[in-house]
């Protein structure tokens, strides 16, 4: 598919607010909001897999093998970081266990025996727990005409939603793919639908919605107000589609180092916890300011993912790319 260049800025913005939010969670300073970029993240993606789908049609077993040589190999590399560090002793509070490792490799969400949350080696590794059943969802209804894909994935996705609430279960399985986060990639389908149709609002109207959208994570960030992804997603939702009315209307362009950070969003967020703890207790341990510390700590995170990037993802992806284009998939309109 071709660069939307909105799209690669609005990536370089989530990533770079989870890296203030781990920083500033480090050095005492409050910025939880920044964990929305993952609600972002989660929004972009629907939006990508089904305008890929749309230009690039193939079979399941295509795009999935499409989804895993990109997401898996770095992702693995960072887990293994993480379990090796852990059993050199640099991780003190990190529990390993054989079960959980694997678990954490093969994207199933389990207790971690570190703090008892479902959550992976690699911590920032639950988002991908999410993308992985998206994809494998999406994967399946490749197999349905296109003119059902999006109603089938919707119910299934709000069926799910549904008997979250229905049921009270500990079930690590069960209570993460019946979070509502999950309505967040249906959101960007919607959304990309919308896109490929012409039906996004004019520039103005995007403007307006950017504002509203921007406005409303200041608000829970300055106020501190509670917030789950009943409030994130359609803020995010408010972002993207805003972001896509000014792209229709040729606002973006390429510029260097927006550019270069939306590329490189997957390894900063996947790496940039590795610099943040280095640099926040050399920091301390020099009696740093606490500031100039999440300064630091923020810049040196966001560094390190784009060198990740450089040196590894970009090799890899390419190493990775099938050398013949997938066949498409023959299927009825």
């Amino acid at each position: 598919m071709s660069t939307i260049y909105g799209i690669q800025y609005l990536r370089a913005v989530a990533a770079l607010g989870v890296v203030v939010f781990h920083a500033a969670e480090r050095t005492g300073h409050h910025f939880a909001i920044g964990a929305a970029g993952v609600d972002i993240f989660f929004v972009i993606s629907g939006f990508i897999m089904w305008v890929i789908s749309e230009r690039r049609p193939m079979s399941p077993f295509s795009f999935l093998r499409d989804r895993v040589q990109r997401i898996a190999p770095v992702y693995w590399l960072a887990t293994a970081v993480m379990v090796l560090g852990g059993l050199a002793g640099l991780f003190p509070n990190l529990v390993l266990s054989p079960t959980h490792v694997l678990a954490s490799l093969l994207f199933v969400p389990i207790p971690s025996p570190s703090t008892g949350e479902i959550w992976p080696v690699l911590v920032q590794g639950w988002t991908l727990n999410y993308e992985m059943f998206f994809y494998a969802v999406f994967a399946l209804t490749l197999l349905l005409p296109r003119s059902r894909r999006l109603l089938v994935i919707s119910t299934c996705f709000l069926l799910l939603v549904g008997l979250g609430f229905a049921i009270d279960t500990d079930n690590a399985l069960f209570s993460t793919y019946s979070r509502p986060i999950i309505l967040e990639f249906v959101a960007g389908m919607i959304i990309a639908e919308l896109w490929l149709r012409g039906r996004v609002p004019g520039g103005y109207a995007g403007l307006v919605l950017i504002a509203i959208g921007v406005s409303g994570f200041a608000a829970l960030a300055v106020f501190r107000l509670p917030f789950d992804e009943f409030v994130l997603g359609p803020l995010a939702v408010l972002l993207v589609v805003g972001t896509l009315s000014l792209e229709s209307r040729g606002w973006f362009r390429p510029r260097g180092l927006p550019m270069l950070l939306g590329d490189a969003s997957y390894s900063i967020y996947l790496w940039h916890t590795f610099a943040i703890s280095v640099v926040v207790k050399v920091c301390a341990r020099a009696g740093v300011d606490l500031a100039l510390s999440a300064f630091l700590a923020v810049l040196s995170g966001t560094v390190l993912g784009v060198a990740a990037y450089v040196l590894l993802e970009k090799p890899l992806t390419r190493r990775l790319r099938p050398r013949i284009a997938p066949k498409p998939l023959q299927q009825a309109a």
